[in-house]
């Protein structure tokens, strides 16, 4: 075989190749991103919009609710990028500290809630294939890195807020 005969074939396997790949997509990732956000959606609904306004200004009352649970909705109700808006019901030397939660929660949450943030899931993906192939459940990697993701923005949104308020303090 030679060298074009080579190139031809193998370029457009690439193609092949990344047709496959899409078509998974369609028929396995997509139908599950569409009915987890369905039924976020429909949950909403139901509870009822004020009320889970009511509750996330509750949440923005104290400390470890609001870099921990707030995020958290924030991701799995308004998805990326969306999910920065919750900042709205927070005071103005609050917002950096949240948004550094929220950011930080985009990721860890997308194993579990891939329609959170679907840019993130082929990033997931990919770790998540590695563990799988190392004969691990990616179940297991999903949990454990969300629930350190949890860890994380609690830690971040503290350690914001508070370099926050120093620079608010020196510039006064």
């Amino acid at each position: 075989m030679n060298y074009i005969e080579w190139f031809g074939e193998h370029f457009i396997g690439m193609f092949q190749a990344g047709g496959k790949q899409f078509v998974s997509y369609m028929t396995g990732i997509v139908p599950l991103l569409v009915a987890l956000l369905t039924f976020t959606n429909a949950l909403i609904a139901l509870i009822g919009r004020e009320r889970v306004d009511k509750f996330i200004r509750s949440c923005a009352k104290f400390t470890v609710l609001r870099y921990t649970v707030m995020p958290l909705l924030a991701c799995l109700i308004l998805t990326n990028p969306m999910a920065y808006t919750f900042g709205q019901f927070l005071k103005e030397e609050e917002k950096p500290a949240f948004y550094d939660a929220t950011v930080s929660m985009i990721h860890p949450v997308t194993g579990l809630f891939p329609y959170a943030n679907a840019g993130e899931l082929f990033v997931f993906l990919g770790i998540a294939n590695g563990v799988v192939e190392a004969g691990h459940s990616q179940g297991g990697l999903a949990v454990r890195y969300f629930l350190a993701g949890i860890v994380v923005i609690f830690i971040r949104g503290l350690v914001t807020e508070r370099i926050t308020r120093f620079l608010v303090q020196r510039a006064s």
